[in-house]
């Protein structure tokens, strides 16, 4: 599978914090308040922020940070290890491969779904997907739009029909095709809690009764022009559902992309995919090292 490289909110928190390191004749106490508020104001929650800067205040005492580009490197470093889950950001690569995409309407997981199947696609796999979002109006006729521009088979039924009665016949179909990668789509109620978290866990149970055999991923998509409200989304989902990994969207329009950092770190979950276009290859596969050191890549953000 590919794995493109862009840009995201990087170029302006880099910005922002070269400033800082060049208005500064010292890396002092002063800049390490400066630093929290810059990471603050880029939806690093606070937490995380003081995290961040602690760190970076241990090493400037340490080894006496004093040039700006170590500074810069000892704070991509720091992230790094925030967000570093190890195989744990790597999306499952046994197949067949069942991915449950959960998140909240109008966070970009309808085109997501369609964006990794294409991805899929482009990697040599056979794909379906699973209109199990009846609950929203044309929600199944956005995806089939979405599927027939992926290239990807769909099986949907009726709007109002039990989403598990899509999951079971998708899993029938998958079965028949031959398929390597089954997407479902679920409804995102989180108004409604205990109906989503039955809803879910119907659903869970067609999957390990009908194809027990399937590697599974349950994916969060996340809209990183929420802000905090993505960590609120985290916590809320999390309540519900057995999330493997996040996919952040939206992160070629925004400065709030720091929320991918706060989010990896205060839940303990891998970032697996990062939305970073409205192309249908506009999805790429995460990778720690090239993540963190994008805050300070030339040309971040262009």
């Amino acid at each position: 599978m590919e794995q493109t490289k862009k840009k995201g909110f990087f170029g302006r928190l880099s910005q922002r914090i070269g400033d800082a390191i060049m208005l500064r004749p010292q890396i002092d106490d002063e800049f390490l308040e400066e630093l929290e508020e810059i990471l603050i104001t880029s939806d690093i929650g606070m937490e995380t922020s003081l995290h961040i800067s602690e760190a970076l205040r241990e090493a400037v005492r340490r080894e006496r940070l004093a040039d700006r580009g170590d500074v810069e490197k000892r704070i991509a470093e720091i992230v790094e290890g925030l967000v570093d889950k190890g195989e744990r950001n790597r999306l499952a690569e046994s197949y067949p491969l069942i991915i449950l995409m959960i998140g909240v309407n109008g966070g970009g997981k309808t085109t997501t779904i369609a964006k990794l199947a294409s991805l899929y696609i482009r990697g040599g796999k056979r794909v379906l997907l699973a209109a199990a979002d009846t609950f929203r109006a044309a929600a199944a006729d956005q995806l089939e739009v979405w599927a027939d521009r992926a290239g990807a088979d769909i099986v949907r039924h009726a709007e109002g029909a039990d989403p598990s009665a899509v999951i079971y016949d998708a899993i029938a179909a998958s079965k028949a095709r031959g398929t390597d990668v089954l997407i479902c789509d679920t409804a995102g109620r989180l108004q409604n809690k205990k109906n989503l978290m039955n809803e879910l866990e119907k659903m869970n149970k067609i999957i390990e009764r009908e194809y027990p055999e399937a590697a599974r991923e349950t994916l969060l998509v996340l809209d990183a022009t929420t802000g905090k409200n993505a960590v609120s989304q985290a916590k809320e989902f999390g309540s519900v559902a057995d999330i493997t990994g996040i996919v952040l969207t939206k992160l070629d329009g925004t400065a709030k992309g720091g929320i991918a950092i706060t989010v990896s770190d205060e839940f303990d979950l891998p970032i697996k995919l990062l939305g970073v276009g409205e192309r249908m290859q506009d999805l790429d596969l995460f990778d720690a090292k090239t993540f963190a050191e994008s805050i300070f890549a030339e040309g971040a953000g262009v």
